[in-house]
């Protein structure tokens, strides 16, 4: 069990270093830690980069006797080191760069400033064009646009889990990050009864570097946290039940399944048309969540049980969002020219198997959603798996909440740092309801 996250934790915490570096000559750096008045730092598996927010006053004499914005001078793409730990030592170290310089107030004694600092990566995105063939797996296709010299070579860690199917195609001028998220949807992992059952990756960045996971295996991680909440203070940890790491200071819940929208966007039954140009092959398929959740790794116990009042009985008749697709076959075979003859008629994407499978996968995982503030832990990231449990309103035999309470991914943070405290908030969602795994054991049963 890790070390308890107690009240105390929410008190002011410490930025270590937050100095700009002037781009008009290099050898100019300027400290704000000493004026910050609030920073806020951002993670989101829904995010391609993690972004921070830093509030300052900029009273003058920082630098040449002038203020930071005149001095550096401050303009946008400076170099920014940011350190700062929370109260039980966890520390987050970066070097991001600034996006926008928006001034907040200005006097003639003086001024307060807002910095929105980004990732290099982030930034020569915008630089960067795909201009060549791409041939493999997709998660090949990740590592060689993150870390190719030509594309953004980064310098971070990676963790790219590896697909099991294959796509190629060619850059056509896109911009790195629209392609990978794009890859992303194309993408089936490598896990049991995948195939055919589940697709979607998410593409995105912590501080610990950037990620590309599949919808299922976020899911079947084991869990970074237990939180535990209701209405009596932590007393320090003294009113921390035992196997919780933490209590929440707010915690909400809210059930996210919108019906006509679930519906409209195809979460849990489509229509798949399929037509080969070179044959007339035509074939109409509809796959439905029920049938391939045993093969799905949830949050939950189970999917959302909806009224079987509105199924259609039939054949490929039950289904709420229809996509056509045309075969794709014989585009860019890899090898030589003798090989890419003899795989002329393989598909390079099934759509069978990957296309409103992928639809339905991301539609589901936002199904149900709590919001959670604890306080300040740097230890976690977005797309890790936490635990949250709540009293039960109603009189019954539990005392929590067994539909909502369980295990939930880590969908975006906020590490929130003021001169007086120091929070995290998450937003957590999962794709399911029930209570799976205990606040104890991290592991989340197959």
């Amino acid at each position: 069990m890790a070390n308890q996250i107690i009240s105390k934790s929410a008190e002011p915490s410490f930025i270590e270093r937050l100095d700009i570096v002037s781009n008009k000559d290099q050898s100019k750096t300027v400290s704000i830690t000493g004026g910050t008045i609030r920073l806020m730092y951002y993670e989101s598996i829904l995010q391609d980069t993690i972004k921070a927010t830093v509030t300052f006053a900029d009273s003058g004499n920082a630098i040449d006797k002038k203020t930071v914005l005149e001095g550096l001078p401050l303009v946008g793409q400076e170099k920014v080191y940011v350190k700062f730990k929370d109260n039980n030592d966890q520390q987050i170290n970066l070097t991001l760069y600034v996006n926008k310089v928006t001034p907040l107030s200005d006097d003639t004694t003086k001024s307060m400033v807002q910095l929105d600092l980004v990732s290099k990566e982030f930034i020569m995105n915008e630089k960067v064009r795909l201009n060549t063939r791409f041939d493999g797996k997709i998660s090949d296709h990740i590592k060689k646009i993150l870390s190719d010299a030509n594309y953004i070579n980064t310098q971070k860690k990676l963790d790219i889990e590896e697909t099991s199917n294959t796509y190629n195609f060619i850059g056509n001028n896109k911009k790195p990050y629209y392609a990978m998220n794009w890859l992303s949807k194309k993408a089936v992992p490598q896990l049991p009864g995948a195939d055919g059952s589940t697709a979607g990756y998410f593409f995105f960045e912590t501080s610990e570097g950037f990620k590309f996971k599949s919808i299922d295996s976020l899911l079947s991680q084991e869990k970074k946290k237990s939180i535990t909440f209701n209405q009596s203070p932590d007393s320090r940890g003294d009113n921390i039940p035992a196997g919780y790491d933490v209590k929440a200071l707010e915690y909400s819940k809210d059930n996210r399944v919108d019906v006509k929208e679930k519906l409209k966007m195809g979460a849990f039954s489509t229509r798949t048309i399929l037509f080969d140009p070179f044959n007339c092959y035509y074939e109409v398929i509809a796959p439905n969540a029920k049938e391939k959740e045993k093969d799905l790794k949830l949050g939950g116990k189970e999917l959302p049980v909806l009224n079987p009042e509105f199924n259609k009985e039939g054949k490929n008749k039950d289904f709420s969002r229809t996509t056509y697709m045309l075969i794709d076959k014989g585009s860019l075979p890899s090898g030589d020219t003798s090989q890419q003859i003899s795989k002329s008629k393989e598909q390079n994407f099934d759509p069978k198997k990957i296309l409103n499978q992928s639809i339905m996968r991301y539609n589901q995982l936002f199904s149900a959603k709590s919001t959670v503030t604890i306080p300040g832990d740097f230890s976690l990231h977005a797309g890790d798996v936490v635990l949250i449990d709540a009293k039960q309103l109603a009189e019954a035999d539990e005392e929590i909440n067994k539909e909502y309470g369980g295990l939930y991914i880590i969908a975006d943070l906020c590490h929130y740092i003021s001169t007086k405290e120091t929070y995290t908030k998450l937003n957590l969602v999962r794709d399911s309801f029930g209570r799976i795994g205990n606040h104890t054991s991290g592991k989340i049963p197959l």
